[in-house]
């Protein structure tokens, strides 16, 4: 491991962390990179987020919902140590390039092509610094037809084919949420890891291309290969399901109940406890997600009727006792009240320059915390990661004249 705990700043709390003592430094913005290195930091790595002095990263300015602070930032960029750089500059260049040569790993999202612009191409890099991992995440990609294009979330949701069956059937909708930026930042994340690991065995770091295109194109999978050799793709099911019926909400006497069924042994528990209709639980048609999706307007007349007589509650309370998954269709409010969450004690705190804000503790193992530092201020680390940067340069020169004498 390329140790980097004498030029820390942030004393390691927890040295169990799976990732303490890395450093990853990144040029980041918007949510797919910004997404992947607060995975890193939840895990132990020192993130140094390299920002610009004109606003910093711009989903900073999204909007002031948490308490002033935007909620994509206060959401994806926790545990981070904020290092504002006018990247222009030919100093501020040579200063992020002695900072790199103590990380471990180096990721950026900027425009196609702007990173080799200002002289910090990964193979450069690497021949300073051997062991470090890059990771370049894009929208399309380093190469082909598309590289330089730009790209955001729902253009991609587009490209990949994620419109074409979300909504309704008169209507495409994008995901709620930047599901496009999000697979990319996952992708990149696990993909580092690999990385690292790899490194550990030969000593050698590597360079990582993620392009957003081909992370949502793999979480594609099952639409891909259900249109496989010109079939019909799926159709667009609003919040049912394309192809396994009944899945979705349904309407009762006083609101909406959410279920779905898996296999022939739900469906015949779900019409004897459920409809009270033993004779449609063995019928041949409905034999099969297959068949009770082709007969799908029959049945859900006999569902629709057969709930309208029942409370929402009440409705519950018999899929349940079939053993039918359902849900409850929350809100937001819902989601932050949810009591599982709570029950699991799943909620922790982290600082913001407005105060402390709840936060959703991430994935951890059971002998280590992960880590929920405060989110940083533009700027808030500068002068300390600069004299740090001084440091590495007086061990370099120190070094270097010790070599010359030898």
């Amino acid at each position: 491991m390329n140790s980097t705990k004498h030029i820390s700043s942030v004393p390691d709390i927890d040295d169990t962390r799976p990732l303490s003592g890395y450093l990853v430094v990144s040029i980041e913005q918007a949510i797919a990179a910004p997404y992947c290195t607060r995975l890193l930091a939840d895990q132990g790595a020192r993130v140094i987020k390299v920002e610009r002095p004109d606003g910093g990263d711009f989903a900073r300015a999204y909007d002031t919902r948490v308490k002033g602070e935007a909620s994509h930032f206060v959401w994806c960029n926790r545990s981070k140590e904020s290092l504002v750089l006018d990247l222009k500059d030919p100093k501020a260049i040579v200063q992020l390039r002695k900072l790199l040569l103590k990380a471990d790993v180096f990721v950026q999202n900027l425009a196609p092509g702007a990173i080799d612009k200002l002289g910090l191409a990964p193979q450069d890099l690497r021949k300073s610094n051997p062991r470090l991992v890059t990771c370049s995440i894009s929208g399309f990609g380093d190469s082909g037809p598309y590289g330089k294009r730009k790209a955001y979330d729902l253009l991609i949701q587009a490209e990949t084919g994620f419109l074409s069956i979300t909504g309704t059937p008169d209507t495409p909708a994008k995901a709620g949420i930047s599901v496009a930026d999000i697979c990319a930042g996952v992708t990149a994340h696990q993909a580092i890891l690999g990385a690292l690991l790899k490194r550990g065995r030969t000593g050698q770091g590597d360079h990582i291309d993620i392009s957003m295109l081909e992370a949502m194109a793999d979480w594609m999978g099952y639409p891909m290969y259900f249109s496989m050799d010109g079939a019909e793709p799926p159709v667009r099911a609003g919040a049912g399901h394309a192809t396994i019926f009944p899945y979705g909400p349904f309407p009762a006497s006083d609101g909406t109940v959410l279920f779905g069924l898996q296999n022939d042994r739900e469906w015949a528990s779900f019409c004897n406890l459920v409809l009270d209709r033993p004779d449609m639980a063995n019928d041949e048609r409905f034999k099969g997600n297959a068949g009770r999706a082709k007969y799908r307007d029959e049945i859900e007349i006999v569902i629709c009727a057969r709930l309208a007589e029942l409370t929402k509650d009440r409705a519950m309370e018999l899929l349940q006792a079939a053993g039918i998954g359902t849900a409850e269709v929350r809100d937001m409010a819902g989601l932050w009240a949810h009591p599982q969450l709570a029950a699991r004690g799943c909620w922790g705190e982290i600082e913001t320059s407005a105060g402390k804000v709840p936060a959703l503790k991430p994935a951890s193992g059971l002998s280590w915390e992960p880590r929920m530092d405060p989110v940083p201020a533009l700027g808030e680390h500068t002068q300390k990661i600069l004299q740090e940067i001084d440091e590495i340069a007086d061990l370099q020169s120190a070094a270097s004249s010790k070599e010359n004498k030898n």
